[in-house]
C-alpha cells in the first residue's frame, strides 16, 4: 500500500502516454464516502427545490436580483464555501470533493454558471495568489455569499490570446492607488458582483507592461459602469455584461500577487476551471440523459414505447458510455491532483502553493478533460434533442434548454481548439524541458515499425490484457505521429494547427480509454466480475471507438505530412498499433439499453 501511495504521489502530467498506470493507482467514484455523497445530495436537493422549478423564471429575468438571490440560499447551504479553508469561513473539503460538488451542481444550467463562476474564478485567484490580509478581508465574505465574485479577463480584441489584453493601470503620483482604464466583456456575474478580479497592464512613463497584472476591485471604487446584460444563445439567465473602468482607483495593496503575475494568474486558475467544467457537465449530461430515458419510456410510437427499438437503444447506450467515461477520467485527475497536493505540502509547501504546483503539474489532463466534458455534454443533448423528436425542437420540453445552455462550454475557459492545441503544445514543451521523457519512446517505435511484428500468441490471463495491450499500442500510435511531426517540421510545427489537432485528438482518446478500463477493473477488484457485466460492456464499447478515432486522426496526421517509404511505413505501423479483436458491440449496446429502460434512469 505505502508503494502504491508513494506512485500516485509522483505521477506528472502527461506521463500516462509513456507510462503503465495500475488499477490500483486511480480514484474512482465508487470510492467516494458517505459525507461526500452527502454533500452532494444536499446540491442535488437544492437544485430540485430552488433552481429546477424556477428554470423558465431565471431565463427571463429582468434584473439580476433573482440569481443573487438564489445565489445567497445556496450560500446560506455552504455551497459556495466548499474549496474556502475553514479559517476562512469554508469548509476546507478537497479537490475530488469540490469535483463532485461542481458536478452535482452543474445540472443548473444558467444557475450552475453563477455558481462556478463565483467559486472557481472568482474565489480561487484570491484564495491561491492572495497575501493574507486580502484573504481575511474577502474569503469569509466570498464563502458565505454576502459578497459575490466575477473574474474579468476577456476583452474586445483579446479572448484566446488572453495577455494581449488592453486595460491600463497607472499608479497615482502619491503611490497609493491604481487607476485602471479599459473595457472587459462576456463577465459572468458581472451585473451583481461585489468583487471584480480584473486584469490589466500597469503603465509607467507611456510603456505597458509586457504581462498582465491582477487586481481585487470592489464595485464601491466607484468608475465602473456596464452595459445591459447580454443577448445569448443559451445561459439566458446568468448575468453576462461588458464592464468599463474609468479612471477606477484601486488602493495599491489590492494588487493581486506581483506585478506582471496576471497572466500566469490566468492561466493556473484556467486550469481548474477546465477540469470543474468537465464535471458539471458530466452533472448536466446526467440529467437530461434521465429525461431523455423517461421520454423514451413514455411516447409510444407503432404501438409500444420508443424504447424498445434498437435505433433508441443505440443512443441511451451510447450517451451512458460517454458518460461513464467522463467521469471515470474526471475523477481520476481529482485525485491525482489531491494527491500531489499532498505531496508538495509534505516537502513543506505551502497549501495554496501546493494546490498551484498540482493544478500547473496537470494542466495537460485539465485541458483533455475540458474538451471531453464539453462534448460529452453536447453529444447527450444533442440525442436528447432526438429522442424527444419533434418535441425535442419545442420551447415547452426541456431539450431546448438543455441544447442552448450547453453550447457555450466548447468555447469557456478557453476553446476546445484552444486546448486541444495546449495538449499537445505541453506535451512537447515538458519534453523539450527534460521534465518528460517522449522522444525516446517515440524513437523506439519509430525502430519498431520498420522491424517484424512479434506474433508471439502466448496469452495473459491477467484481467483486461488484451485490452490493456491495445491501450499500449494506441499510445505507440501517438508517439509515432507526434515523433515524426516534429522530425518534421521541428519549431514550425506549432504553424500545423490541423496536425497538432490530430494528435491531440489520439491522445485525448487514449486517456479516456484507460480511464474506463482502470476504473472497471478496479471495480471488479472491489465488486467481483458478475457485477461489473454491463461496466465491462462500457469499456469495450469505448476501446472499440477510441481504436477507430485514433486510427482515423493518425490516418488524417501522417498523409499531411509523410510521403513516399515514410508514409507507408507509417501507415503500417498505425494498422499494427490500431488492431483490437472484434466484439457484438451491438448486443453490449442493447444491454446497457436495456438496464437504463428498465430502472427509467441513468443508473451507471
Amino acid at each position: 500500500m505505502a508503494v502504491a501511495e508513494a506512485n500516485k504521489k509522483t505521477i506528472k502530467g502527461g506521463e500516462f502516454l509513456i507510462k503503465e498506470t495500475a488499477a490500483s493507482q486511480i480514484f474512482i467514484p465508487e470510492e467516494f464516502n458517505e459525507e461526500q455523497r452527502m454533500i452532494a445530495d444536499t446540491c442535488r436537493d437544492f437544485l430540485s427545490k430552488e433552481i429546477w422549478p424556477r428554470l423558465d423564471e431565471i431565463d427571463h429575468a429582468k434584473s439580476p436580483d433573482l440569481i443573487a438571490g438564489l445565489m445567497d440560499k445556496a450560500g446560506e447551504l455552504g455551497l459556495l464555501g466548499t474549496a474556502v479553508p475553514e479559517e476562512y469561513g469554508g469548509f476546507g473539503m478537497n479537490f475530488n470533493t469540490s469535483m463532485l460538488v461542481a458536478e452535482a451542481t452543474g445540472a443548473g444550467n444558467s444557475f450552475s454558471v453563477a455558481l462556478s463562476a463565483h467559486t472557481g474564478i472568482g474565489t480561487l485567484p484570491i484564495l491561491y495568489y492572495g497575501n493574507e490580509n486580502q484573504k481575511s478581508k474577502y474569503l469569509p465574505k466570498l464563502a458565505t455569499g454576502e459578497w459575490k465574485a466575477a473574474y474579468c479577463l476577456t476583452e474586445p480584441d483579446s479572448g484566446s490570446d488572453a495577455n494581449s489584453g488592453k486595460t491600463k493601470a497607472k499608479l497615482t503620483e502619491d503611490g497609493k492607488h491604481y487607476v485602471i482604464n479599459g473595457q472587459k466583456m462576456w463577465i459572468t456575474n458581472g451585473g451583481f458582483a461585489d468583487v471584480l478580479i480584473v486584469f490589466a497592464k500597469v503603465e509607467e512613463n507611456g510603456q505597458a507592461d509586457k504581462n498582465l497584472s491582477a487586481f481585487i476591485i470592489e464595485k464601491t471604487f466607484g468608475g465602473i459602469t456596464m452595459n445591459e446584460p447580454e443577448h445569448k444563445m443559451g445561459i439566458k439567465g446568468s448575468d453576462t455584461r461588458q464592464l468599463f473602468f474609468n479612471d477606477c482607483l484601486v488602493p495599491v495593496e489590492n494588487m493581486l500577487s506581483e506585478r506582471g503575475n496576471g497572466f500566469k494568474i490566468a492561466v493556473n486558475i484556467l486550469n481548474i476551471g477546465r477540469i470543474k467544467l468537465a464535471a458539471a457537465a458530466l452533472g448536466g449530461a446526467k440529467r437530461v440523459a434521465k429525461q431523455a430515458i423517461n421520454y423514451a419510456n413514455e411516447r409510444k410510437q407503432f404501438g409500444t414505447a420508443i424504447a424498445n427499438f434498437g435505433a433508441i437503444k443505440h443512443k441511451l447506450a451510447e450517451m451512458a458510455v460517454n458518460m461513464f467515461v467522463t467521469e471515470s477520467a474526471a475523477y481520476r485527475v481529482g485525485q491525482n491532483i489531491d494527491d500531489l497536493i499532498e505531496s508538495f505540502q509534505a516537502k513543506g509547501m505551502s497549501d495554496a502553493e501546493s494546490k498551484l504546483k498540482a493544478l500547473e503539474e496537470l494542466a495537460i489532463e485539465c485541458a483533455i478533460m475540458k474538451v471531453h466534458g464539453s462534448e460529452t455534454l453536447d453529444f447527450v443533448v444533442d440525442e436528447g434533442v432526438q429522442i424527444y423528436g419533434g418535441m425535442g425542437y419545442s420551447a415547452d420540453a426541456p431539450m431546448d434548454r438543455a441544447y442552448r445552455d450547453s453550447r457555450i462550454n466548447r468555447i469557456f475557459e478557453g476553446t476546445n481548439e484552444i486546448n486541444r492545441l495546449l495538449v499537445v503544445d505541453m506535451l512537447l514543451k515538458r519534453a523539450l524541458k527534460g521534465q518528460l521523457d517522449l522522444m525516446g519512446p517515440a524513437t523506439a517505435v519509430g525502430k519498431e515499425i520498420l522491424s517484424i511484428p512479434d506474433f508471439n500468441m502466448e496469452e495473459d490471463d491477467a484481467l483486461f490484457a488484451a485490452e490493456k495491450k491495445v491501450i499500449k499500442n494506441l499510445k505507440k500510435a501517438a508517439l509515432m505521429v507526434a515523433g515524426a511531426a516534429v522530425q518534421r517540421f521541428m519549431m514550425k510545427l506549432s504553424e500545423e494547427q490541423e496536425i497538432i489537432m490530430n494528435i491531440a485528438d489520439m491522445v485525448i482518446e487514449i486517456y479516456a480509454a484507460e480511464s474506463v478500463l482502470l476504473r472497471v477493473e478496479k471495480r471488479i477488484e472491489l465488486l467481483g466480475t458478475e457485477a461489473n457485466a454491463l461496466q465491462t460492456d462500457i469499456a469495450q464499447i469505448y476501446l472499440n471507438r477510441a481504436v477507430e478515432k485514433v486510427g482515423q486522426a493518425g490516418r488524417s496526421a501522417i498523409t499531411s505530412f509523410a510521403e513516399s517509404d515514410e508514409l507507408r511505413a507509417m501507415l503500417m505501423g498505425l494498422k499494427r498499433f490500431t488492431k483490437i479483436d472484434p466484439v457484438n458491440l451491438k448486443d453490449a449496446r442493447r444491454r446497457i439499453a436495456e438496464e437504463l429502460i428498465s430502472k427509467n434512469d441513468y443508473t451507471f
